[in-house]
């Protein structure tokens, strides 16, 4: 799954952080600033996300 966060560098980073804490992620972008005058940027995350099998429908 690829997540894109938008947001000021510290926010992305500490956004990304928390994510780490409930998500597996496999790889993370650069910084892609927006084009002036915006100070935010983007950054994509690659994640795994852990699967319970116990609630996956069968179409019961």
């Amino acid at each position: 799954m690829r997540i894109r966060l938008h947001g000021t560098e510290l926010e992305c980073l500490h956004t990304a952080q928390q994510l780490a804490s409930v998500l597996d992620v496999l790889d993370t972008s650069q910084p892609y600033p927006d084009r002036p005058p915006s100070r935010l940027v983007r950054h994509y995350l690659t994640v795994a996300t852990p699967i319970d099998n116990s609630q996956i429908s069968k179409g019961d």
